[in-house]
């Protein structure tokens, strides 16, 4: 069993990965957390840059949950993280939420709505402050 994580260098990601560390942890299995961007690198701010990754990295490594960083670039950020859960075999994914207008989502889309509608595994939508229940 692995957990996925889908992450952006925010606190949403932030708390997806917290909590998805803290399921791995419990369950004693794999996480494996995924950064994704449509290819505009440079002036995507939900792809995480060297020192964001760096930071990342150290915080995981402090844990003692076996976990990998992947940073992927495509057409579809969606697509991108469900790849990512078929390869590693996933058996949950981890995604942060954030509040949304409903003209915000017609306008910009929602990568976690396409992740809820379109994961072949159960997706956690988490919030920042949110822990894991006792």
């Amino acid at each position: 069993m692995t957990v996925v994580v889908a992450y952006a260098p925010d606190r949403y990601g932030k708390a997806a990965v917290d909590f998805g560390l803290a399921l791995a942890q419990r369950d004693g299995t794999n996480l494996v957390v995924v950064n994704a961007t449509r290819g505009d690198a440079f002036v995507d701010p939900r792809y995480a840059q060297p020192d964001q990754l760096a930071e990342l990295q150290t915080m995981l490594a402090a844990s003692p949950v076996p976990s990998a960083v992947r940073q992927t670039m495509g057409a579809d950020i969606a697509d991108q993280v469900i790849g990512v859960l078929r390869e590693v075999s996933g058996s949950l994914l981890v995604v942060g939420l954030r509040h949304r207008s409903p003209v915000g989502k017609m306008l910009m889309g929602s990568v976690a709505q396409r992740l809820l509608l379109d994961s072949p595994v159960p997706v956690l939508a988490v919030k920042p402050g949110q822990a894991l229940p006792s």
